[in-house]
């Protein structure tokens, strides 16, 4: 029976039988309907139990009749713990100060966050909320349901396909998804495809337009391939050529790579601060001490605190601040050549557009000086040549009269 719930609010307390016939005392006890549990005898021949507080108060009369006399040696429950908090009255009102500030900070929309991928501007999106009752600091329960909410946003910004509302704690999301337009094409007036660089054709394939160069073609820069114009001299149309013409395209690259190449990593050594959240603001309780460190990468982690579903403005945020030091790496002139190879590929690549492929590679110079190998390279690219050009058609000359 000890512990039981009903128990615990009534409250119990353990007692101590002394003196007394204590069996006399027990059967007594059982007789008038007294319930008492845990009953065990000590070695002096004293007899303890628990009873609970109203069954406590009827122990007087079995006490005189059998000769005895008690002890309190604890007491539990609700009613002893009031008495302690009244007791504590200043410590009583801070607990019941905190648990109503608590709740009435929970009633406030502490953030508004914006959500999706969205073109429409967040000052526009924050103001129509705000013309809508969302906005920081708004009592909660002089909002309007989300679904309502969702609707009117969704009326204030006509871009705007659908329009989220979400309330998480103290928190509103609102998720924006762009309405879908047909993309704006400018205009495009007749042209050629000509030659950006110097190259020989590997590729044509012409969408639209007539070919004018071949595969193995050397083309200067300039030098139209794909034309604009259609039929001939007498009868002929202007269109917007378009295609794909790929060509060979010579790069000659200058190459400096070192022979050292700095890294960075961790030593082992570290310090924690840990900090109080309060709406967007962050008090400093530990970490004070340790030594400055030269070099350092932190990673943080928070947590917000939550009543069910509700995320307060309330939390804990732990930073961890790691030693770096940074080390030289040598490297063989070889290793040194590859690394600088590397590099200018991937930058001739990003340079030459999409679809490029190098074909072949000349190392044409290579020198090691002052801790760098000195390199010069022809590199064979296969990439895109063609860029449009548009053109103007001369106007028709009208035929000159002649005399009689």
């Amino acid at each position: 029976m000890k512990g039981t719930w009903l128990e615990t609010v009534r409250g119990f307390v353990w007692v101590k039988l002394i003196g007394g016939d204590a069996d006399k005392f027990l059967n007594e006890a059982t007789a008038a309907n007294i319930k008492v549990w845990q009953i065990s005898f000590e070695k002096d021949g004293s007899l303890t139990f628990g009873i609970s507080i109203p069954d406590f108060f009827k122990l007087r009369p079995l006490l005189r009749k059998c000769g005895c006399r008690t002890r309190i040696l604890s007491r539990h429950g609700v009613p002893f713990k009031l008495e302690r908090l009244a007791r504590r009255k200043v410590f009583a009102g801070g607990m019941l100060a905190f648990v109503i500030a608590l709740f009435v900070l929970s009633m406030l929309v502490w953030n508004v966050k914006i959500e999706g991928d969205t073109a429409i501007p967040e000052s526009r999106i924050l103001a129509a909320a705000r013309a809508e009752g969302l906005y920081k600091y708004q009592w909660s329960w002089r909002m309007e349901d989300t679904s309502t909410l969702s609707k009117n946003m969704a009326r204030r910004l006509p871009d705007a396909a659908w329009v989220g509302v979400e309330k998480k704690g103290a928190t509103i999301m609102i998720t924006v998804v762009d309405s879908t337009k047909p993309e704006k094409r400018p205009l495009e007036s007749p042209s050629h495809l000509v030659a950006k660089t110097d190259s020989v054709v590997t590729k044509v394939i012409a969408e639209s337009g007539r070919p004018k160069v071949e595969r193995n073609d050397r083309v200067k820069k300039g030098d139209v391939l794909i034309s604009g114009l259609l039929g001939d001299e007498k009868n002929n149309k202007a269109v917007v050529s378009k295609g794909t013409v790929m060509g060979l395209v010579w790069h000659e690259y200058r190459i400096a790579a070192p022979t050292t190449k700095k890294i960075k990593s961790y030593t082992g050594a570290s310090k924690t601060r840990n900090y109080w959240i309060i709406g967007n603001r962050a008090l400093q309780i530990s970490g004070y001490k340790g030594e400055e460190y030269e070099q350092s990468q932190i990673k943080s982690s928070m947590q917000r605190s939550r009543i069910r579903d509700w995320v307060l403005p309330f939390g804990s945020m732990k930073e961890v601040e790691m030693e770096v030091i940074e080390t030289e790496q040598k490297l063989t002139p070889e290793e040194a050549k590859q690394a600088g190879l590397s590099a200018a590929r991937s930058d001739l690549l990003a340079k030459s557009g999409v679809g490029a492929v190098i074909k072949a590679e000349n190392i044409l110079h290579e020198q090691t000086e002052n801790g760098k190998v000195m390199l010069t390279v022809l590199f064979e690219v296969e990439q895109s040549i063609a860029e449009p050009r548009p053109f103007v058609q001369a106007p028709e000359t009208p035929p000159i009269p002649q005399g009689e």
